[in-house]
Formats: C-alpha cells, structure tokens, sequence
C-alpha cells in the first residue's frame, strides 16, 4: 500500500493547469513564466516599441521572456549558441547574437531592458549597453549598485513571487497559443543528478522537467 502525503498551500499559490498542456508540461512553466513576466512588465515596465536584450534566450527564463516581449510589442534581441539561434527565432526574436562568436556590446548600444540570466561577464558587460535611464535586470545575482549609478541607468535582482493571477493570465496565454513551453529533457527522480548537471551545462533548449511520479 502506497503511503499518502499531503501538502498544505495557500490560495495565491495555486491555480488550474493549462487546459491545452499535459500535467508534465504544465509543470516546466511556473518558476520560469512568472519570473520572465515580472521581470519584464512589474521591474521594468516594458512598453510597446522599447527594446530589450535578453542574455540565455533559449533557456527556461530566457524563451518566456522573448515570447512575453514579443507579446507586449518590444523589439527583441537574444543571446544564444549557433545551435539555438533557430529556435530562439522560433519564439518571435528579432535578432539572435551567437555569444561564442560576437560579442554582444560590439552590436548593440542603446537598450531599454538587458534582462540577464548568466551573472558574471556577461553582466559586467551588459552596462554598456544600456541608454540612459535604461534597466539592468539579474536573476542570478544582485548587480553592481554603484557601477549602475555610474552610467545613470537602474539596475535590480528580480525576486519571483508566487502569484495565483499570474499564473492564471499566464494560463491564458498558453491556452490561446500566443506563447509556448519548451521541454528539453524529462528525468525521473532517480536521475536528478544528471538533470541538474544539464541545467548547470548552461546549454538548455527550454524547460527540464524532474517527474517524480508516473
């Protein structure tokens, strides 16, 4: 006889699955959606028209992020490997910079948003390409404070918070096509160790998905 647990959450943790997704594809979506949602439209208040750099476009964070900026009407550029530049295209990208090969900053000047999922050089790099009064946003790390006083932009860690509406209109994007998940890989929860060595690869296609039931 199979022991049964139970969980206890609260109400704005919880919200109906995506009528158009399967329970597994449903559960590569909330962590990620929510953090690209507000990162893009509660920190930095993106508007039709601005133009946003997203470092890791491909990955969980980075192809909700395109979609949503694509959604909302920016202009859309994303860092990826040449093995991804196709399929970050796939998600509405305007430009796709292959990292390994051009340097970001030699291509683009004078950004809204950089929406950074890497930390380190990457975002040390990413200053530079911001205009004035322009956003650095970090998932990874808080960033550098008074090198962003410096350049006269802003800069802020983006915390996600468990939002039951979010979900919810996020559900509703999803349901209606206007944005898609990607899986990259299932692993069963024997194989946790491998699915996290792949997401620290750092080269993910999408979601991986840790399934610890049938």
């Amino acid at each position: 006889m199979k022991e049964s647990r139970k969980i206890a959450l609260t109400s704005d943790a919880i919200a109906l699955k995506p009528k158009t997704l399967d329970f597994v594809q449903a559960a590569s979506v909330p962590m990620v959606a929510m953090t690209a949602y507000q990162a893009l439209f509660d920190h930095a208040d993106l508007k039709p028209g601005q133009t946003v750099l997203i470092h890791a476009a491909s990955g969980g964070v980075g192809m909700f992020a395109v979609q949503f900026a694509k959604w909302r009407g920016a202009h859309v550029i994303g860092t990826a490997s040449a093995a991804n530049t196709e399929f970050v295209r796939s998600l509405g990208a305007d430009q796709v910079i292959d990292y390994k090969v051009t340097p970001f900053e030699q291509v683009v000047q004078n950004v809204d948003v950089v929406l950074d999922t890497l930390d380190g050089d990457t975002q040390a790099r990413s200053y530079s390409v911001l205009k004035p009064s322009g956003i650095l946003l970090s998932t990874p790390a808080p960033p550098d404070a008074q090198k962003a006083q410096e350049r006269g932009i802003r800069a802020e860690m983006v915390n996600m918070e468990i939002s039951a509406s979010l979900l919810e209109e996020i559900a509703n994007l999803l349901d209606s096509g206007q944005v898609k998940t990607v899986i990259a890989q299932t692993f069963s929860l024997s194989e946790a160790r491998q699915a996290q060595e792949l997401c620290q690869s750092g080269h993910v296609r999408g979601k991986i998905v840790l399934q610890i039931s049938a």
